[in-house]
């Protein structure tokens, strides 16, 4: 059981304008062809620490940016995971915030899957928490792997893999995948390799991680993309913070051999 993933860590400064980068993004993806599976940065679009713009680039989940990104999935003809935008929710949630940080993949055909809406908000009290709702639910996918069979994977994102319970959740819940894509900076950016590692170690997954390059609001992003097996080694990395798409071809069994070989997943107490 294998798929080919197309990791696409994207790299932009802030010269470059939201149209203008949704526009390159649609195209590059789909470019990718070849690909069972392509997954995109968060918040690549209005930028992860750009928040005095989130606002005016907030969009429904029915909305332009969406479509966009349906038309790229059809194109590309794979399972797209298109990372996250700023969504304007239907109504103010429990805290009063009409935004989230909301991921959504698409099918090859461009059918909108699923969406996440990020749980763990990044910024002690500013950035996402003042101005974004929390999401609540646990989101998975059914992605088609190229022998006709399916894998079960499950979407975090970024300031998420700090939360091991999340994942843990997740595994209970059938999970052998976690696709996390992330805005994740520069200054802490071994932490981003290091926890990525811990949570397909500890949940005996395979985690494909992308993460973004260039810079935020004058933010320098860490990069770093990479794919990690359930026994903590890693497959694949971009071992900088520059523009590329990490590719690469995952045999999946690993992850039922390795649960086999050493069930620690059975001892669980709590």
């Amino acid at each position: 059981m294998t798929i080919s993933v197309a990791v696409v860590q994207l790299g932009y400064d802030d010269d470059e304008s939201y149209e203008a980068r949704v526009e390159r993004v649609a195209a590059l993806v789909a470019d990718l062809g070849g690909h069972d599976l392509a997954i995109l940065p968060e918040l690549w679009g209005p930028t992860g620490f750009d928040y005095g713009r989130w606002d005016a680039q907030a969009e429904k989940l029915d909305g332009p940016w969406v479509h966009t990104m349906a038309d790229a999935a059809r194109a590309f003809a794979g399972i797209l995971h298109a990372g996250s935008f700023v969504e304007r929710l239907p109504d103010p949630g429990p805290e009063g915030r009409s935004l989230a940080n909301t991921s959504v993949v698409f099918s090859a055909q461009g059918e909108l899957l699923t969406a996440y809406r990020k749980i763990h908000r990044f910024g002690f009290g500013s950035g996402e928490p003042k101005l974004m709702e929390a999401g609540t639910e646990l989101t998975a996918v059914d992605v088609p792997c190229r022998t006709g069979e399916s894998v079960r994977a499950a979407l975090s994102t970024c300031y998420d893999l700090r939360f091991p319970e999340l994942y843990r959740a997740q595994v209970a819940a059938g999970a052998e995948v976690l696709l996390v894509p992330a805005a994740w900076p520069l200054p802490r950016v071994q932490h981003w390799s290091l926890l990525g590692r811990a949570r397909a170690l500890e949940n005996q997954c395979v985690l494909i991680a992308c993460n973004t390059a260039g810079t935020h609001a004058g933010t320098p992003m860490g990069g770093r993309s990479q794919v990690v097996l359930p026994h903590g080694e890693v497959l694949a990395e971009l071992a900088h913070a520059e523009e590329a798409v990490l590719s690469v071809e995952i045999d999946l069994t690993v992850i039922a051999e390795y649960r086999a070989a050493f069930p620690v997943l059975a001892d669980r107490r709590l």
